[in-house]
């Protein structure tokens, strides 16, 4: 299922501030709030993004706090706020801890998303790793993989066109339960998350997308090749949008320390480097900024949208 523009390397970004991982954000982010990702969503917006993305996470053991720290919004809350106040960008959710919760109850607020924004929902989903937090909530950690597997599942019928749908399975059983409104789209696009060898196979398997998580460039086309395969020893058609996550960007000569691994430099030397994806095979790159400030990410992602992106093609 495309829902992508064809023929171009579409590009969407992770929002700062909702999610605050000592791994990625920047300092200026601990001051930010409501203000900032109502800016930052209407730049993506104007700038040409294909999405906006939100994470999700409900508790953060003290003993991971100090690394992820406990800074994640709610998605369905975040992703329902900036469709507000944003006309054309896709709102995806990367990636929903599906597992723990009922699907019956994401159904619910996904399909909500999806009718307010007027179809501009994009389900990324992935299998979680926090298992104080399943724990919690009541939710199999162990069994989370096998879980995860049905959820997809249960959520395409609960996503789908019937107002009372259907599904029976080991964990989850329903019909006769009626949920409106219904989702705008006439199918929901499923993004499965994650790089392990289940969570490639689940993507191949059960997905109209793959969101990696981590993978170096190196290592992305032997796992595209791996999706094919999967895809094709099962007689899958249909097409699915292969993602990857960028190194660190920032559009021009920074003139301060942004990190070894970070790519700057002209529009043209970024565009070549990120078409080097485009020819292994992904359809979409998630890209991050460096910045200092909101008006210094403001400005990156301006420029990225009017000097990088149309050297994409």
């Amino acid at each position: 299922m495309q829902v992508l523009p064809e023929g171009r390397l579409a590009y969407g970004m992770q929002l700062p501030v909702q999610s605050q991982s000592t791994i990625y954000a920047e300092p200026w982010e601990a001051d930010a709030g409501p203000d900032d990702l109502v800016e930052i969503a209407r730049a993506a917006d104007r700038a040409g993004f294909a999405y906006v993305a939100s994470c999700d996470h409900v508790a953060i053991p003290r003993r991971l706090a100090g690394a992820m720290s406990t800074v994640w919004y709610d998605p369905v809350a975040t992703l329902a706020f900036l469709a507000g106040v944003t006309e054309r960008v896709r709102l995806l959710s990367h990636v929903a801890i599906v597992g723990l919760r009922h699907p019956l109850v994401t159904a619910k607020q996904y399909a909500t998303l999806d009718h307010l924004s007027g179809g501009r929902l994009v389900l990324g989903v992935g299998a979680g790793h926090v298992e104080e937090e399943f724990a919690a909530v009541g939710a199999d950690f162990e069994r989370r993989g096998a879980v995860l597997d049905e959820t997809i599942d249960a959520l395409r019928a609960a996503l789908g066109p019937d107002e009372f749908p259907v599904h029976h399975g080991k964990t989850y059983d329903f019909e006769g339960l009626g949920q409106r409104p219904r989702p705008a789209q006439e199918r929901v696009p499923v993004w499965v998350g994650g790089s392990s060898p289940a969570a490639v196979r689940r993507a191949a398997l059960r997905g109209d997308g793959w969101l990696p998580q981590g993978d170096p460039r190196d290592r992305l086309p032997g796992q595209i090749a791996r999706i094919g395969s999967l895809r094709a020893e099962a007689g899958i058609e249909e097409p699915l949008t292969i993602g990857a996550i960028t190194e660190p960007l920032y559009v021009g000569a920074p003139g301060w320390e942004v990190g070894r691994r970070t790519l700057s430099g002209t529009p043209e030397a970024l565009a070549e480097s990120l078409r080097a994806y485009r020819a292994m095979g992904v359809h979409q790159i998630q890209v991050r900024f460096r910045s200092r400030s909101r008006g210094e990410l403001l400005d990156q992602i301006t420029a990225f949208g009017a000097d990088v992106a149309p050297h994409l093609s």
